[in-house]
């Protein structure tokens, strides 16, 4: 990261400053949730009012709630009515994650403000491309308003989504740290892949491809209750891959994803099998702790806190893979992988839909080097850093 802190003007911030002339006169809905503020922490939906009054009409909520109450997985939020302004607030996340005509009905335009977490499995871009679709179907437009990727827009990680592992938390062929930002990757969503909607995306300014969240100087407001800090992003494209197994994410605890274990775990045979605690950009520190809900709850769990010491040198998916592999190796007999149900999936394996292939987890399960299973998916990463070039917003990263 560079020493010196950027000065960032969001979507939001650009559009209130400067709205386009074809808005004025629809009725707006707004796609949002805590997260989308301004750096002053003025909320979109307030601030949308007071810029067009009287036509903000319809809000909708991503996974865990307009308020990101929610904590868990498949924890549904209902529909409510606002506080502030006594409009509706549609769940894309309860009874359906499709909007309804119904739902759209008021809209004219849709708006979307979401902060992304740049990693493959996050819903948040699946019901946004859900929007999209609907939009589309039902002739409305749709605006976004962009945000920064917190883990950066100069490096992809990770094998490409399978067909057969498509689900929630994978609709489209993207590795898992894709390097995009909401506005460019909905719209490789909308033109690459096909939706078609009436798509703009009102870009940042100030923002280029080499800045971690950390870089832009804009205020972090945890986008889902487990991403707590620009760190817990940062580690989870890598560390989210825990929620497959039984072994704890760190749900539960005020450090979720940046802190893993279990309460079988051996944590000098673990480092034993790594070679030492150094990994590339970061240090392993042994820990213990004890969730206080999900997996382990009230139960000693003995692991790791990840310390990131260059985020640039810091590669997440491979470095939580290789972690996964030693814990497997060491605990064979302890060792599980989670069942179904996740994320409205009741037959296929999480861990299958987190990795977005059924075969590398087959060949992990054979203890196949890593390294080896890595190189089998350059091709078809370098063929999607290819395709995406043609999408940028941005600048390429300062060197």
């Amino acid at each position: 990261m560079s020493n010196v802190t950027q000065y960032v003007q969001t979507g939001l911030e650009r559009f209130l400053e400067t709205p386009p002339r074809w808005i004025f006169g629809y009725r707006l809905g707004l796609l949002g949730n805590p997260a989308s503020v301004d750096r002053q922490f003025r909320h979109a939906r307030e601030l949308i009012n007071q810029r067009f009054p009287g036509k903000l009409t319809t809000l909708y909520s991503p996974q865990h709630g307009f308020f990101s109450e929610k904590q868990d997985n498949m924890i549904e939020s209902d529909h409510m009515t606002d506080p502030v302004l006594g409009i509706p607030v549609f769940s894309l996340y309860g009874e359906t994650r499709i909007p309804t005509r119904e739902m759209f009905e008021n809209t004219d335009i849709l708006i979307i403000d979401l902060q992304d977490a740049g990693t493959r499995v996050y819903t948040f871009v699946y019901t946004a491309s859900y929007c999209l679709e609907v939009a589309k179907k039902f002739g409305k437009k749709v605006l976004i308003l962009d945000r920064p990727n917190p883990v950066g827009g100069s490096v992809t990680e990770g094998n490409c989504l399978s067909p057969e592992c498509a689900s929630f938390v994978g609709r489209y062929p993207i590795p898992m740290r894709h390097g995009l930002t909401i506005g460019e990757l909905l719209t490789l969503f909308n033109d690459h892949y096909g939706i078609g909607c009436d798509l703009e995306v009102i870009p940042m300014k100030g923002w280029d491809r080499s800045m971690y969240f950390q870089d832009t100087g804009l205020p972090w407001i945890p986008p889902s209750p487990n991403l707590p800090t620009p760190t817990s992003a940062m580690v989870y494209p890598g560390q989210v891959l825990w929620e497959g197994t039984n072994i704890s994410e760190g749900r539960g605890t005020t450090q979720p994803f940046e802190i893993f274990g279990a309460p079988f775990i051996d944590t000098e045979r673990i480092l034993s099998s790594l070679g030492h605690r150094q990994l590339p950009g970061a240090i392993l520190r042994e820990i213990a702790f004890e969730p206080t809900s999900n997996k382990w709850s009230g139960s000693l769990c003995k692991g790791f806190q990840i310390h990131i010491t260059d985020p640039h040198e810091y590669q997440p998916y491979i470095t939580s893979l290789k972690l996964l592999q030693a814990i497997r190796f060491h605990h064979k007999e302890q060792f599980k992988w989670k069942s179904p149900p996740y994320e409205y999936e009741f037959e296929r394996l999480p861990i299958d839909l987190l990795i977005g292939s059924a075969e590398i987890r087959q060949r992990m399960e054979k203890f196949d080097d890593l390294d080896e299973i890595a190189a089998s998916w350059r091709i078809a990463l370098e063929e999607f850093i290819h395709i995406t070039r043609e999408f940028h917003i941005y600048t390429r990263a300062r060197i």
